[in-house]
């Protein structure tokens, strides 16, 4: 059996904060814990605070599905979807920490004639990108993954997926320990139980927060607290485009391994994997309702299961283990805002919607390079705040209609 990983209160050292930082991370989820890794690594920035209100990884990094994937529609998000994808393929080495990635593949399934043309679409867009991609009709489907159901007389028919074989899983869990524990060892401060309660600025630019452990200047703040961004943003009188949503999933009693890869379908909205240990791993598309609760609607896990046994009648006798909920913040293009802000010195990095985790090595990296240098990564260029005033929207809806 594989050695598991150390408990994380060894992990990493918990310091009083100090009172000056020249720069503080503000979120200790994946995104946050990346990018103070990266400032030590790649930027030799060490005098780094992760500040999180609760404890490392406890919010949406803990309730999210772990599915990784860079097959997305447009040029911009498939770049720095794929740059992740590529870092995934040597971060348990680069860590120094088990993350137990599995490059199982990812399917997206069509059942209907405009699904199978928008999925062809994706495939060659995928492929101009330098992105493996695949059209597979619906007796390859049953190949890649034999226990899904391919009759023609259900609702929604499978009639054909795409198929990114680098695409899988990881454990999410072990993957904010192994950043948290190296950071920690290039020098950086990981500040748990700090809430936010202020952030300074004096001549249009941030010089500080104010916290629950006391006052911190900083000569930069990077928010990266997801479907709270908002709220953070608003401390400076900054509206951001993002609306925050509960995004449910749930996991079943331990089976046998019986699912060999991950299966997702925007049109019954769901998607099913199975875990290491063996619980199947479910999720569907976000509630509808504004709300910063974890938790939702009992009819949205309804539909779920229901879609789930059209696709996998095998599962009719499993069992549900535990619900849970996280908090998802969409913008207007399903994109994400990762760059600065007019407040100089403050930068933000949000509005992932269902999408955070896979982008986490990635994002990480180049958000570090935006928040060091001061000018956002090539990567992440396209994806800065005022698109939302200039027009040059990067439309992810399709690619991104269920949660994933």
């Amino acid at each position: 059996m594989e050695d598991l990983p150390e408990h994380p209160d060894f992990l990493w050292r918990n310091p009083e904060p100090r009172r000056h930082y020249d720069v503080v991370v503000v979120g200790g989820g994946g995104h946050g814990l990346a990018t103070a890794y990266y400032l030590a690594r790649n930027h030799g920035i060490t005098n780094v605070a992760v500040l999180e209100r609760g404890w490392l990884a406890g919010g949406n990094m803990a309730r999210n599905t772990t599915i990784i994937r860079s097959n997305y529609l447009w040029e911009e998000s498939a770049g720095i979807y794929e740059h992740a994808l590529k870092l995934w393929e040597t971060l348990e080495d680069d860590l120094g920490y088990p993350l137990l990635f599995s490059q199982r593949g990812v399917l997206n399934l069509a059942h209907s004639l405009q699904d199978v043309r928008d999925s062809v679409r994706r495939v060659h867009a995928n492929r101009l990108c330098g992105v493996d991609a695949e059209w597979l009709e619906p007796e390859q489907v049953k190949e890649v993954c034999p226990i899904i159901s391919i009759s023609p007389d259900v609702r929604y028919p499978v009639l054909g997926a795409t198929y990114q074989p680098r695409a899988g899983i990881a454990k999410h869990d072990y993957v904010a320990w192994g950043f948290a524990r190296a950071a920690d060892a290039l020098g950086v401060d990981l500040i748990q139980h700090c809430e936010v309660t202020g952030i300074d600025v004096a001549g249009g630019r941030v010089v500080g927060l104010q916290t629950t452990r006391g006052p911190i200047s900083a000569g930069r703040v990077a928010l990266s607290a997801a479907g709270h961004t908002s709220v953070l943003a608003a401390m400076v009188g900054l509206p951001m485009p993002l609306s925050s949503h509960p995004l449910q999933a749930l996991v079943s009693e331990l089976l046998e391994p019986v699912h060999p890869t991950v299966v997702m379908s925007n049109a019954v909205h769901v998607y099913v994997s199975q875990a290491h240990k063996g619980e199947l791993v479910m999720g569907a598309g976000i509630d509808a309702y504004n709300a910063y609760t974890q938790r939702g609607a009992l009819h949205v896990i309804e539909r779920q299961m229901s879609a789930a046994l059209e696709l996998f009648p095998v599962f009719a006798r499993a069992h549900v283990l535990r619900t849970w909920g996280g908090i998802v913040d969409v913008t207007p293009d399903a994109s994400a805002i990762v760059g600065p802000t007019p407040v100089e010195g403050l930068f933000v990095n949000c509005g992932w919607g269902t999408g955070g985790f896979k982008a986490t090595p990635g994002v990480g990296w180049c958000y570090a390079h935006t928040v060091a240098t001061g000018e956002p990564h090539e990567l992440n260029a396209p994806f800065r705040l005022d698109r939302f005033t200039t027009g040059a929207l990067i439309d992810e809806h399709g690619a991104a209609a269920v949660a994933h």
